[in-house]
């Protein structure tokens, strides 16, 4: 029997949404024909919606009980449909199997299961790794790299293993692990992760941690473990059918024995089906997810709404979520009284047009777009590893590098300029410095910059109570400088994957519902570990978005405090929803104890309750905060 039940449970999987909407149309047509007695046939119409619709709830009813002993809101339904049909009230059947199954449709349609994200992780480790062995290089797959194996990595790739460089210099994009909007400056003796891009230049390191000890698997593991922790909200109807299911037997039986009518007792077990109880969630629901699609976000999670109801504290990224993710010059200060920071700015720009470099190409692309100008010719331009770049602009030798390369030249206005520059390094920034003809005349100040919705997007958090929190990968100074412009006043930086899951844990521990909103694969865990999680659609990596419960679309953060306003009316609307579905159960008990109803009348009255559970949850789709 309970492989026979297997069976049919493994049938009943199979279809989709197109056939439940094809089946649920020819119900309803045939249960017009049957009330209206539109066509002459030589059995009642509702005998479709009752085959279409009835008898997959009576199976999936029967497969509930014989595998799991699971007492779930079809089994009422089940019962009543059968007592329906054998006191001849086909009609009352179809329409209550009808409703049921509607209802069943409206859930499935707003639970979506987004478990590409941990796909994506594993095509993201690196399949290969080039090996040196005897000064000869060899291409093994990355999975075979042993501990103290020397590899080298070339431009463009990414590092295959944990490790430490031992000869060469370069420039890493971290974002993978730590998302930072910089690439970090690497040579020997610096740490390198699993997963990270090697932005230029070829370099050497000797592996000690492979395999699943790598960064890019723990970070695997961690979005694994996350997942599984989040478990989904069951229908009140199912949670409840329990209790339901005997309230419903009970009153039938005694309504039978005291009044000696069959037909009394079906209509109670026709009426106690929680038809509208069953709509009052998914509709509200849909209508949510439809007004928040409105507004740029894309709701993958059934439950996410209900979830992001209870939230009290949201944890942002830094990277790519209250910042835009790019590197801007935010600063050009000349140092010397003959010449502006117009002027260092655009021999900086100059110098740097054939930098391989990411904050050289920066620098490049901000000058262009800022003045509209045309960059100033270079010639002989060279590139410095670990240093920056030699050129020459307007016949004078431009110099344009880091810290190291100006201690080189030895200019007695440095020390100076490096305190004066210290102001900026403290609040994160990356500072470049230009030197001219052996003289050091200016430096550019790098930042990543807050979005211009930010602050005014923080400020509406604090009314609905709601508190922020920054947790992210960059430094503390960085950190810092961020959460001051925006007034967030909890911040957390030096943060790591692992890092960013404890503290949400640790909210989580004390009760505190937790919303994540992040955009990089660094973020993937903890849009798992979350509540509920949020990625930045436009600007967002793959798995990020595929890891997180909600998309925000366009990247316009400043419409969260609308999305989280929304969750919370929408939950006030499902318990309206299901306080007067509850109601009009009572009174139509009552009417059917007392014979006022009959089994048609009974589900007629189900029918026009749902309909009015369905009206006001549409109410949500035009809804502003």
């Amino acid at each position: 029997m309970k492989k026979l039940a297997e069976r049919l449970e493994y049938l009943l999987e199979l279809g989709g949404v197109k056939k439940d909407i094809l089946l649920l149309s020819l119900s309803g047509a045939a249960l017009i024909i049957s009330l209206f007695d539109l066509v002459s046939l030589p059995f009642d119409a509702a005998w479709a919606a009752v085959i279409l619709c009835g008898i997959p709830i009576i199976l999936e009813a029967f497969i509930g009980l014989v595998t799991k002993f699971d007492i779930k809101a079809d089994v009422l339904v089940s019962l009543a449909l059968i007592a329906s049909i054998c006191i001849g009230e086909d009609f009352a059947a179809g329409e209550v199997a009808f409703i049921m199954q509607l209802g069943a449709l409206f859930e499935d349609l707003t639970v979506a299961k987004a478990r590409a994200g941990i796909e994506r992780l594993v095509h993201l480790t690196p399949q290969t790794a080039r090996v040196l062995e005897r000064g000869t290089e060899k291409v093994i797959p990355a999975q075979q790299v042993q501990v103290g194996d020397l590899l080298r990595v070339l431009p463009g790739e990414t590092v295959p293993v944990d490790g430490v460089i031992v000869s060469g210099l370069t420039s890493v994009n971290q974002a993978v692990m730590t998302g930072e909007s910089l690439p970090v400056d690497k040579s020997a003796g610096d740490e390198v992760s699993s997963g990270t891009v090697n932005q230029f230049g070829v370099f050497e390191m000797k592996a000690f941690k492979v395999g699943e000890d790598s960064s890019i698997q723990r970070m695997i593991g961690l979005v694994q473990s996350a997942d599984a922790d989040k478990a989904e909200i069951v229908g009140i109807a199912d949670r409840w059918a329990t209790w339901i299911v005997a309230a419903a037997l009970t009153a039938a039986v005694l309504t039978w024995l005291v009044s000696g009518e069959i037909i009394r007792a079906v209509t109670v077990l026709v009426v106690f089906c929680p038809c509208a109880l069953v709509l009052a969630t998914p509709t509200a629901v849909m209508a949510a997810i439809g007004n928040a699609a409105k507004h740029g976000f894309l709701v993958k999670e059934g439950d996410a709404l209900e979830r992001l109801a209870k939230v009290s504290k949201i944890t942002f990224d830094k990277t790519g979520t209250l910042t835009y993710g790019a590197a801007q010059v935010i600063r050009a200060v000349s140092v010397l009284p003959d010449i502006q920071g117009s002027e260092v700015y655009a021999l900086c720009a100059a110098a740097e047009q054939f930098s391989e470099h990411p904050l050289g190409k920066a620098v490049a692309r901000c000058y262009w777009q800022e003045t509209g100008k045309e960059i100033l010719q270079a010639e002989n331009f060279q590139m410095i590893p670990g240093r920056g770049v030699l050129a020459v602009v307007e016949g004078k030798e431009i110099l344009a590098g880091n810290r190291q390369m100006m201690e080189e030249q030895k200019d007695k206005m440095s020390e100076q300029v490096f305190a004066q520059a210290q102001q900026y390094l403290n609040q994160g920034c990356t500072v470049i410095y230009v030197m001219a003809e052996q003289v050091l005349a200016g430096y550019l100040v790098l930042s990543d910059t807050v979005r211009k919705e930010g602050p005014g997007m923080v400020e509406h958090l604090a009314k609905l109570k709601v508190r922020p929190v920054l947790l992210t990968g960059d430094n503390e100074n960085a950190a810092g400088a961020i959460a001051g412009q925006l007034h967030i006043e909890e911040v957390h930086g030096d943060c790591l994957p692992e890092d960013k899951l404890q503290w949400i844990a640790s909210y989580q521990k004390n009760q505190e519902g937790v919303c994540m909103i992040g955009d990089g694969i660094n973020d993937a865990p903890a849009l798992k570990k979350a509540d509920v999680g949020i990625a930045m659609g436009g600007i967002g990596s793959d798995i990020a978005v595929d890891a997180a419960d909600i998309a925000l679309v366009d990247d316009e953060v400043r419409e969260l405090p609308h999305l989280l306003a929304l969750s919370r009316h929408m939950m006030t609307t499902i318990k309206c929803n299901l306080s007067f579905s509850m109601g009009l159960n009572f009174l139509a008990v009552t009417l059917a104890v007392t014979g006022i109803l009959n089994p048609i009348m009974g589900a007629l009255v189900h029918n026009a309750g749902s309909v009015l559970v369905i009206v006001n949850s549409a109410l949500l789709l035009k809804w502003k905060m």
